[in-house]
């Protein structure tokens, strides 16, 4: 039967300090950390409040830089950070703090980019199904659907 090392709460303590420096996470994130590390709830409890005074853990720090790096390093759109943000259990308020670290301007031209770079990939004749197809590919990177359809109309006729 296998060990598995067992921490003390210093040690964990300073295991998810450096988790937590390395880049930016999440309570749930952090939870997962501490379950895999199998430490009782007293100590999950007084390490993750230790990680807030200590500002390694700071939830609306962790989603302003989540919704900036999904958003500039994977062009997302406001609907799929917020999705995928939610799913990590960030607070609403939090959330919507978040996507104002998006830029409008920045954030249409993104949308112009990716369908401009897609639309010369859709190999279609039909232009109601070519406008479908990169329709549904914007939708899904999580771009709002009124601003979709108003481009992906404007660029195929």
């Amino acid at each position: 039967m296998q060990q598995h090392k067992t921490y003390t709460v210093d040690e964990a303590t300073r295991l998810l300090e450096n988790y937590c420096a390395y880049q930016e996470r999440c309570h749930k994130e952090v939870e997962q950390k501490l379950y895999d590390l199998k430490m009782i709830p007293e100590a999950k409890e007084q390490i993750i409040l230790h990680l807030m005074q200590h500002n390694f853990l700071n939830e609306e720090r962790y989603a302003k830089s989540y919704a900036r790096g999904k958003f500039n390093i994977k062009k997302w759109g406001k609907i799929k950070v917020a999705n995928d943000l939610k799913f990590k259990n960030i607070s609403a308020y939090n959330i919507k703090t978040a996507l104002k670290e998006i830029n409008d301007e920045d954030y249409y031209n993104n949308l112009q980019t990716i369908a401009t770079k897609k639309l010369k990939l859709i190999k279609e004749p039909n232009s109601f199904k070519k406008r479908n197809k990169l329709a549904t590919f914007l939708i899904s990177k999580g771009y709002e659907s009124n601003l979709v359809f108003e481009l992906v109309n404007s660029l195929i006729s």
